[in-house]
């Protein structure tokens, strides 16, 4: 059985939404990755619950 492994990306934000994110995180007493890698899972959630994105089935 294959196991879940996470994946890595980068990403590219304007000062000003980094610096809100890094803020945010902070308040939350997380590293800011942590914060934004949650976010990213929850838009893409929030999506599939919309009908926005459909993904293709796995192989």
């Amino acid at each position: 059985m294959a196991e879940s492994m996470s994946k890595r990306t980068t990403i590219t934000l304007p000062d000003a939404v980094f610096e809100e994110l890094e803020q945010w995180a902070d308040q939350q007493g997380r590293p800011t990755a942590n914060l934004a890698s949650f976010l990213v899972e929850l838009g893409v959630r929030q999506a599939k619950e919309k009908g926005e994105f459909k993904p293709s089935p796995k192989k």
